[in-house]
């Protein structure tokens, strides 16, 4: 049998690749991106930003001695291509599976990963310490940082270029220039990014100048060093404006076709003999060689799976009959709150679809602001709205707020300020893993003075939390809710204020309380159905609602009356909900044994949701376990 990929199988590290010749790059590129597109339709993945750097990948692999010479991803999903190249090809339909590869470069998975990326902005920086940690050692080799699909947007993107223009490395940033993250890019530097690569007259100029350079570089080898700085000046002329990344003190190379692999691979042999901090500009598609991809380049950036020759996506069955995703129940529970409020603006760093921002921002498009991949600046401007009266809801995924976790003490927190926090993905995400579980939202939130910490059960919760946010008597307001769908097709009813720091009871019991906090206690609840006890144990299930302000006149009630209590939290245990409560306990002299449960002191890896919840020991049959841990010996229970 013929294979579809008669280069591709032959590649099982860069130094099977190097053995081709360089024309053959170009047949490499047609199957690596065929490769990703077989696998992520049946295995779903991050699909178009991948697609949009093949022939940069094949080229940096083909040019550079990895993983002697050091490659540094930002935003990993942009990096299936590197490992797919880099012994992983045959592991690859494991990717983002319980157990299989990480869908996103890690340094203990593989020696090519020269840095663990999930997030955005980090591989400047990340470089650049490589870069000097080398210069210590005495060490050469060549270090790149890629950076792209909006991430340049992102602060310390701009704090790595700062320092890296006055460190004297060899270290080379590639812009990848695709003009979206996951939603259209937005900003100033998107703007300028344009007007540099539409600038037909400084382009065509810039390249007849290098091709000929390059060819009387063998007389003198300083040419195109020399024509630098006086290309500098007519850049200057051309665009009527500095170059940024010049005025930052690196050589600007660019911008270039960045799907032209033989062009690429070219450059990236002259830049290893130019001193200095160099950044090159390429010019990319997000999606590039899937039509459907190119066409809806924000769908197709995690597309679940499709079908690969039409691009239809595959549907399990009509969202009509299924309770809605919970950030769609945000996005809709705004839009109806803010036609009511005209104070209310919402605010998303460069999620208003993935958040479902989109659903008010199409709508009533004045109050809504996508401030690119910028968490720092998302919550600092939500602080200063606040300050003028406007009551910011400010949405970021649970772990992406981690990054402005000073902002959130500074600029909102201390200065009491009703900034409305809806963190979406609140607790284990599923395949995108470590880097991406929403784990440490109430830890960190919790120690927060002045902050209300609040997590629905349920998509009704979530609205009446809303509703309660914004009613301008709370303060700083943070509301966590999971990736997923909830529990019920009925969930638009009337509003309703859901006090701070009140609970509610659930199922009524005297042997065991249960006290959970969020979406977890909906596996509580699956667990108490399928628990049959003889003789019977009865079991009390509080809903929580708030991990701050806690409900102290039911904990003291709670404790009162239970010896043995259970906390559950989809997050992590040390700091969390269940902490809080064991910290009650101890202020108020009471004395009881209370099992937490949640997320360990540890990383998780990727998984589905249920798989992690089996991890780490919450779901149904882990609470059950639990329960049958702290009955008291002798009473016999079965589980049906």
């Amino acid at each position: 049998m013929i294979s579809s990929y008669p280069f591709l199988d032959t590649i099982n590290s860069p130094h099977d690749l190097k053995k081709l010749k360089i024309e053959e790059l170009v047949q490499v590129s047609k199957e690596l991106r065929q490769f990703i597109i077989d696998i992520v339709s049946s295995n779903p993945g991050h699909l178009g930003a991948s697609l949009g750097v093949i022939e940069l990948t094949v080229a940096l692999h083909y040019t550079y001695d990895t993983p002697f010479d050091k490659i540094v991803w930002d935003v990993g999903h942009q990096a299936y291509g590197h490992k797919i190249l880099t012994g992983r090809r045959d592991l690859f339909h494991t990717n983002r599976k319980y157990e299989g590869i990480s869908g996103f470069p890690k340094m203990d998975e593989s020696e090519y990963d020269a840095f663990g990326v999930g997030h955005a902005s980090t591989s400047i920086s990340a470089a650049l310490g490589i870069a000097v940690a080398d210069k210590q050692k005495g060490i050469k080799r060549n270090v790149a940082a890629i950076i792209g699909d909006g991430s340049m947007t992102g602060g310390l993107a701009f704090e790595g270029l700062n320092n890296a223009g006055i460190e004297n490395t060899d270290l080379v940033v590639i812009l990848n220039d695709n003009n979206i993250s996951i939603d259209p890019s937005v900003g100033a530097l998107k703007e300028y990014l344009t007007d540099i690569a539409t600038s037909r007259t400084y382009n065509r100029f810039k390249n007849d100048i290098w091709n000929l350079l390059g060819k009387i570089n063998k007389i003198a080898p300083h040419a195109r060093e020399y024509a630098q700085k006086l290309e500098n000046g007519i850049k200057s002329v051309l665009l009527r404006q500095s170059n940024f990344f010049e005025a930052m003190n690196f050589r600007y190379f660019g911008p270039i076709d960045g799907h032209d692999v033989l062009h690429i691979a070219r450059i990236l042999e002259d830049l290893k003999n130019i001193k200095g901090p160099k950044l090159l500009h390429i010019l990319t598609k997000k999606g590039k060689g899937f039509k459907q991809a190119e066409l809806n380049q924000t769908q197709f950036h995690a597309p679940g799976k499709f079908n690969k020759e039409t691009g239809e996506i595959i549907k399990i069955k009509s969202d009509s009959l299924r309770p809605p995703l919970y950030r769609d129940v945000f996005g809709y529970t705004l839009l109806e709150l803010a036609k009511k409020n005209n104070k209310i603006i919402g605010i998303t760093p460069a999620m208003p679809t993935g958040c479902s921002l989109k659903i008010i921002m199409d709508e009533l498009p004045e109050r809504t602001f996508d401030v690119g991949i910028a968490e720092q600046h998302a919550v600092t401007f939500s602080a200063g709205l606040a300050s003028q009266g406007m009551i910011p809801f400010c949405n970021i995924y649970s772990s992406f707020m981690q990054r402005s976790y000073d902002q959130i003490i500074h600029d909102v927190a201390l200065q009491k300020l009703n900034v409305v926090f809806c963190l979406d993905r609140g607790g284990l995400v599923g395949s995108d893993g470590a880097t991406h579980h929403g784990v440490f939202d109430l830890a960190y939130m919790r120690s927060i003075p002045n902050m209300v910490v609040g997590a629905p059960m349920d998509e009704i919760e979530l609205r009446n939390m809303m509703y309660t946010a914004q009613l301008e008597k709370y303060g700083p307001f943070s509301i966590r809710y999971p990736r997923g769908r909830g529990y019920s097709v009925h969930w638009q009813k009337s509003f309703e204020e859901l006090i701070p720091g009140k609970a509610r009871k659930l199922t009524d019991g005297s042997d065991i309380a249960i006290l959970s906090i969020g979406h977890a206690g909906n596996l509580v609840q699956e667990a108490l159905k399928k628990l049959k006890t003889s003789p019977i144990i009865s079991i009390a299930h509080y809903d929580m609602r708030y991990a701050k302000p806690l409900d102290e006149q039911c904990l003291h009630s709670v404790f009162k009356q239970f010896d043995q209590i259970i906390t559950i939290e989809d997050g992590t245990i040390v700091g969390g909900f269940g902490t809080g409560v064991i910290e009650f306990m101890c202020d108020n002299a009471y004395h009881a044994q209370v099992k937490r449960l949640g997320v360990p002191d540890r990383f998780i890896d990727q998984g589905t949701q249920s798989e992690l919840y089996v991890e780490c020991g919450f779901d149904p049959d882990s609470i059950i376990s639990a329960i049958r841990s702290v009955v008291k010996p002798g009473v016999l229970f079965n589980v049906g």
